[in-house]
């Protein structure tokens, strides 16, 4: 079996890697777990030093690291260059922060002394997907790394070099090369990874399906996880709102990474008053946008990762159409198997209909009509998924009061919803469970011990005979 790096703006072929045999996986695996028992015994500052020297190389490499990332899977350079920035902010967040984030809490008990100290766990395996392929691997390596533990990364098979871009700058940074491994591996092998006990817990980036998979397998074996999977964001537009920025804000919402994301927004539920003046700046937005090589520096987007990426979304259109959806804005996918996917808006999005209950993982947007807030919160939350949400309203504290109501891991008001070291992100429902970033994401993969001190022996008054 082979793992092929594919250019899905001119269809070349770029590398082709020979995939790991389970021997050549279960060598590294040892190693990895070799390595985490050195590794666990690193003081912070010891980690923190490899991890600021990671995030400069992530500075200095970032045109090649952008170029990697046009080439693998379509990311305009701008756009790459400003997550290969992001990860360098990651890696100096976490340098700065995770020995605070993990420093013993103190509980009151009877003890003379008790708390709580945060221990590493081990080998830590990261299943992760294309669309952001150096964000979604730091943002799991860096937390994981400054507690302690060490990594292995299976990542998506249409970024293998993106996957060995990384692993070389850990390395460079100073990192023991057996703390954090490149797995070029096919889906069969990470059955037989969960089922080891070398390896301690598992994070997934990906589809449900993936999820559910990894899921069971990790639970047969009783192993850690941390899910995040798809996204159906809801993008509340209230009566009072600035329409303007918010519909600008929406166009660039839904076309972040070309569609492809998470938490891109997808679902525009607007209050009836401003529904139409919304679509018609929402679709003039989306219009202005300019389709090219993701190496041009004019690109505002590029083409979607894979043509059968490109042929489901066309599909789930189609039939959402067939069901009742309308066009408000023609684009799509000229004929099957091409990768340009221009933005789409569809209105009329009932129950029943793949586009009301499916996620639509490209520039495809739906608006719906509310009748009043409690109408947006009712369709925002009448979906299986739950990982961003937007509100958008000058009422802020009407805003909050309907964030509080949204079945979501994340509400922004009067905001793009973005990912950040500072908050929590993961969602609920069908999105997943587990939270990255933040004190929360580092503390995912930590043993949470508990630890009770008795008091001191108190001397004896008692006479003795």
């Amino acid at each position: 079996m082979a793992i092929e790096s594919i250019n899905p703006y001119t269809g070349r072929r770029l590398r082709r890697y020979a995939a790991f045999s389970w021997a050549k996986t279960e060598r590294i695996l040892a190693q990895a777990h070799r390595a985490a028992v050195q590794w666990r015994t690193t003081t912070f500052a010891e980690r923190a030093a490899v991890l600021r020297r990671a995030a400069a190389l992530l500075r200095e490499r970032q045109e090649d690291l952008a170029r990697l990332m046009a080439l693998e899977m379509g990311k305009p350079l701008r756009d790459g260059r400003a997550e290969a920035q992001k990860c360098a902010a990651c890696c100096d967040f976490y340098a700065a922060h995770a020995e605070n984030f993990l420093a013993d809490e103190l509980v009151k008990t009877d003890a003379g002394r008790s708390f709580i100290s945060h221990a590493p766990l081990g080998v830590v395996l990261a299943i992760m997907p294309w669309n952001f392929p150096l964000w979604q691997v730091v943002r799991f390596a860096a937390p994981a790394l400054m507690a302690g533990n060490v990594g292995l990364l299976k990542h998506a098979p249409n970024v293998p070099q993106c996957a060995l871009a990384l692993e070389k700058i850990f390395h460079d940074a100073g990192l023991p090369p057996a703390a954090f491994r490149t797995l070029l591996i096919e889906t069969d092998l990470v059955e037989k990874l969960l089922a080891d006990d070398r390896l301690r817990a598992v994070t997934l980036t990906g589809s449900e399906r993936a999820g559910s998979a990894v899921a069971a397998a990790a639970g047969q074996h009783i192993k850690k996880t941390v899910l995040e999977l798809g996204g159906s964001d809801p993008f509340i537009v209230l009566a009072d709102a600035d329409v303007a920025l918010a519909a600008q804000t929406a166009a660039q919402a839904r076309m972040i990474n070309a569609g492809q994301s998470c938490i891109a927004a997808k679902r525009f539920i607007i209050e009836k008053p401003v529904y139409r003046e919304f679509v018609q700046l929402l679709k003039g937005h989306l219009a202005q946008l300019r389709y090219g090589d993701p190496l041009d520096e004019a690109t505002d987007y590029g083409p979607l990762a894979r043509p059968d990426l490109a042929d489901g979304l066309a599909q789930q259109v189609a039939d959402s159409v067939a069901q009742g959806a309308k066009i408000e804005l023609a684009g799509g996918q000229a004929q099957p198997g091409a990768t340009r996917f221009d933005p789409m808006v569809l209105s009329n999005i009932k129950p029943g209909q793949r586009a009301y209950t499916e996620e639509l993982f490209g520039p495809v947007a739906l608006v719906f009509v509310a009748k009043d807030a409690a109408d947006a919160v009712r369709l925002a939350n009448d979906s299986r998924f739950g990982l961003g949400a937007a509100v958008w309203t000058r009422d802020v504290a009407q805003g909050e009061a309907l964030a509080r109501q949204l079945e979501s891991g994340a509400v922004f008001i009067n905001g793009l919803v973005k990912s950040m070291n500072e908050l929590p992100f993961g969602g609920v429902k069908k999105s997943g469970y587990g939270r990255e970033l933040s004190a929360l994401g580092i503390r995912e993969f930590v043993n949470q011990k508990s630890v009770w001190i008795a008091k001191e022996a108190q001397p004896s008054h008692e006479k003795t005979e």
